[in-house]
């Protein structure tokens, strides 16, 4: 899936608006993000912390989370948002590796700057996948 010009800009607003529900009082790193499946619904999240660090989640995984919770599993593409542009952490990328590794990722700062554009395999080569369980 291409994403629209009107898609991509949708995603962006929406990623950056979900960063600014981000709990994350111990890191201070807010992230936002927002994905689109290839049925055209979009999903957003927001990273939550935890005074027991190991329980927090981050915002990719809350917007996937939600998206296969309404029986959307195949995603097109995800917007990531953060204050300089990071990208998703390794245990995000296993978990969107789940669901294609040709997902598009945008990765964008606080202005809603485009820092990184790939895709999932490109960030996550020999990624461990349901057919390595065959």
């Amino acid at each position: 899936m291409n994403l629209s010009s009107e898609d991509r800009e949708k995603l962006i607003a929406l990623a950056l608006k979900a960063r600014q529900q981000a709990y994350a009082p111990y890191s201070h790193y807010a992230v936002g993000a927002a994905l689109i499946t290839r049925s055209g619904r979009i999903f957003s999240g927001c990273n939550i912390e935890n005074a027991a660090y190991p329980t927090t989640i981050c915002a990719e995984r809350v917007a996937v989370f939600s998206a296969v919770a309404e029986g959307e599993r195949d995603i097109a593409a995800i917007v990531v948002a953060t204050s300089n542009g990071g990208s998703p952490c390794g245990s995000c990328r296993q978990v969107l590796a789940e669901f294609g590794l040709g997902t598009q990722v945008i990765c964008v700062d606080a202005a809603g700057q485009v820092l990184l554009e790939t895709d999932l395999n490109s960030l996550l080569p020999g990624a461990f996948t349901p057919r390595d369980l065959a």
